[in-house]
């Protein structure tokens, strides 16, 4: 059974939350602050977590980053902040998505829905039962375990930065715009919002480049990005 972790102080919201979750088939586990979700994390497995922003102890934008460091999971952030920089800001810092209060408990369950689904569908096996691997000259992508390494060495990839590389090395010698590149790492409506992508892919850039002096993405100017070719 999947397991949702719910990081949420108002125990009203908790509450239905939670009851709406299990109806659905879910197990859930409770935290009502930020120390609390982070002892949860660290302690059990789960499959997504919902997580507010204004929380006591540690605040989700605090608290983000450390549970997609120790979970592979999908994380759904609900909150009272709509503008369009703090969603940005958070899909930025690694949530696969983003719900406003107040919200529909149905499209709530949906969402939910959509990425445990998009998770556990995640890579794919060889017959051989071996983990599908991607390569690039020396960049390694492996789909199963969605980890990355160049010249050997792990290189650290957010999920959409290993499914914008993922995409790219699929088809090493195509140009993506940013909204076909979008379209993919999100699996979401494209806002015509550059900044997203753009952080992404220079944030790529700069871990690779920790670890190699190769350049491996190549920006086309006025039409998008591509695997930088081999002179």
């Amino acid at each position: 059974m999947n397991r949702i972790l719910i990081i949420e102080d108002d125990t009203d919201i908790n509450n239905m939350m939670a009851e709406a979750l299990q109806k659905a088939g879910y197990e859930c586990t409770q935290a009502f602050s930020g120390t609390e979700g982070l002892l949860y994390i660290e302690r059990d497995a789960f499959s997504l977590a919902v997580l507010d922003l204004m929380l006591p102890g540690m605040n989700g934008e605090k608290l983000l980053p450390q549970i997609k460091e120790k979970q592979n999971i999908p994380v759904i952030v609900v909150s009272a902040k709509d503008s369009i920089d703090s969603k940005v800001g958070l899909l930025t810092s690694g949530a696969e998505d983003y719900l406003t209060k107040p919200f529909d408990i149905q499209e709530f369950i949906a969402r939910v829905g959509v990425q445990i689904r998009r998770f556990s569908g995640q890579g794919g096996k060889g017959s051989a039962g071996e983990e599908t691997v991607l390569s690039y000259r020396e960049l390694e992508l492996y789909t199963d375990s969605y980890t990355a390494a160049v010249c050997g060495k792990p290189v650290e990839l957010t999920r959409q930065e290993f499914k914008i590389l993922e995409l790219l090395l699929k088809y090493p010698n195509k140009v993506f715009s940013k909204q076909d590149i979008y379209d993919y790492a999100w699996d979401d409506i494209y806002i015509g919002e550059d900044k997203t992508v753009n952080v992404h892919i220079s944030n790529i850039r700069k871990k690779l480049k920790a670890v190699t002096e190769a350049e491996y993405i190549e920006t086309v100017w006025g039409i998008g990005f591509r695997l930088k070719k081999q002179l």
